[in-house]
């Protein structure tokens, strides 16, 4: 397959080139697409709109697995699961799989600093508990001080003590050190780039920010821009008769939360009281608020430090969340509402026109600010795309070689992507298509995948360790169908059976869109092609 020249977009350029583009690369833990550059109605992400509004928007982009590690450690190395052969949180992919390379790596080979702020790879064994130090970063990864306190006692409840709470609205001046990490990751990023506008070397800066992750911990104010009457229970706040149990996940995170406790939910299926369920909602869209704020003041001061003609800004997440839709909290399935994402890129004269002197291309907007309108991104696919582009597109963008298609299997090989190049979105002249390895174009697929450790919903069917995995849960997603099959694995060999199916869900989204009409058993579970390799 043949690499993408970008010479005839743009005038060649190295890394060592004052006009070479950096880039901004935004992480965002748990973020459906509930915006409103993604025609949500009711949740205000005014500043994250308006990137979008000077940006290529992805309409229908998916993680490879609804998971925060096995996620980040995919779509950084460009790897799906199967090759990271990271399914839960406790291998490190250098050791354990292959010792691939990363996207920050491959632009800190090419000349760029590369730094990290806040949650980019998950801390821990996934990441060899150095955020993949040395060999991604430049310079030691960021992490906020105040990260101890996310999961302590730190959410005032109605008894006036603290507990660890899910719903947790705050007041600054009550929690330890008087700030909250994602504050504390904007302040650091903007410090970095005030370090990097005068350097000679052009950046690769990943931010990564920790809400809507749970716990819904978030200042308070936030809370006022959803008010509970406002609030309503997910369109199907019910599981779906057809819904196989091994495809349940039975958010035993959740229930963990000293609120939720109290409430005395039956395992597995609950359902959470419907007063209950709109509190969710209502914490979940004002941690998405929260997040915005803090997006708008770094983009903000992008624009502030002249670095928004030079610099690239890509917006993801790590995977979605479900609000109680088929009776379902948390990730952890192969829904959409747990695998779609949002992703755009900006690109500097590209997605939309370079700033004219005193011109900002990201005013900061306060979502407090009722006369906040909803733009339209600058442009949009609809073609259905996978996290694991990203290294690909990314590498082209910045004019840097795109790293070639990997052979099958390519544990043995450190430089390669198993993704699509999204380059021909972005209409450059004289790309050449990505091609599968027969040659012929590559159908608009998402493969996502998730692994349960039984056939029922138990303690651990969240999140199995790999010894306990007994099933993997393939799921292909096209523009006209999600299709998944169950079937057996051996955590030991890392093979799936697929002539041991457990469980089938089939879904036509154009007149099922929420999944909830499961017509596998209808369709005798063999019509649809059941290639699992892209």
């Amino acid at each position: 397959v043949s690499t993408v020249d970008l010479t005839k977009a743009r005038p060649p350029s190295t890394p060592s080139q004052t006009d070479a583009l950096n880039v901004l690369f935004i992480v965002v833990d748990d973020l459906r697409t509930t915006l409103g550059c993604y025609e949500d109605k009711l949740v205000r992400s005014p500043n994250i709109d308006q990137l979008a509004s000077r940006s290529l928007l992805f309409q229908n982009a998916f993680a490879q697995q609804a998971v925060c590690a096995p996620s980040r450690v995919s779509f950084l190395t460009g790897r799906r699961p199967d090759t990271t052969r990271l399914y839960d949180f406790n291998s490190y992919w250098r050791v354990h799989a292959g010792n691939f390379s990363t996207i920050p790596q491959y632009f800190k080979e090419n000349g760029y600093v590369t730094m990290s702020v806040g949650k980019v790879f998950h801390p821990g064994i996934s990441s060899n508990h150095s955020d993949d130090s040395p060999y991604s970063w430049s310079i030691p990864p960021y992490h906020p001080s105040s990260e101890k306190y996310e999961n302590t006692k730190t959410c005032r409840g109605q008894d006036g003590e603290l507990h660890a709470n899910l719903l947790c609205p705050v007041d600054l001046v009550d929690v330890p050190e008087g700030t909250l990490p994602d504050k504390q990751s904007t302040e650091q990023a903007i410090h970095l780039l005030e370090k990097m506008k005068t350097s000679a070397r052009p950046f690769f800066l990943a931010v990564g920010y920790h809400k809507p992750h749970i716990p819904f911990r978030y200042p308070k104010e936030f809370q006022k821009l959803y008010p509970l009457e406002n609030i309503t229970l997910a369109p199907d706040p019910h599981v779906s008769a057809g819904l196989p149990p091994v495809a349940y996940n039975p958010w035993m995170d959740i229930r963990q939360r000293e609120d939720v406790q109290a409430l005395n939910v039956s395992v597995p299926y609950g359902p959470i009281p419907a007063d209950f369920q709109r509190k969710i909602r209502q914490s979940y869209f004002a941690s998405v608020s929260y997040l915005d704020t803090q997006v708008g003041h770094l983009l903000s001061a992008l624009d502030d430090l002249q670095l928004a003609n030079s610099t690239i800004v890509a917006f993801t997440s790590d995977h979605g969340w479900s609000l109680g839709e088929h009776g379902e909290w948390a990730k952890y399935s192969n829904f959409d509402v747990a695998t779609r994402v949002p992703l755009m890129f900006y690109v500097p004269g590209r997605t939309a026109l370079l700033p004219k002197a005193g011109e900002k291309l990201f005013p900061y907007i306060d979502p407090f600010d009722s006369i906040s309108e909803f733009k339209e991104p600058g442009g949009q696919a609809v073609e259905i795309v996978e996290l694991v582009s990203l290294f690909p597109t990314l590498a082209g963008l910045a004019g840097l070689q795109v790293p070639p298609c990997c052979p099958v299997p390519s544990f043995h090989v450190e430089l390669c992507r198993e993704g699509q190049n999204l380059l021909k979105h972005f209409q450059f002249h004289d790309l050449e298509e990505d091609l599968d390895l027969h040659g012929n174009p590559r159908e608009s697929i998402a493969y996502s995948q998730y692994p349960r450790p039984a056939d029922s919903p138990q303690w651990n069917s969240d999140k199995p360790s790999l010894k306990d995995i007994k099933i993997m849960g393939y799921s292909i997603r096209t523009i006209d169908y999600r299709y998944t099959v169950w079937v057996g694995f051996n955590p030991e060999e890392f093979l799936a059976n697929f002539s041991d199916i457990h469980a089938g869900e089939l879904y036509f989204v154009d007149s099922d869109p929420l999944q909830d009409h499961n017509v596998y058993n209808d369709s005798q579970g063999g019509e649809l092609p059941l290639s699992w390799m892209p």
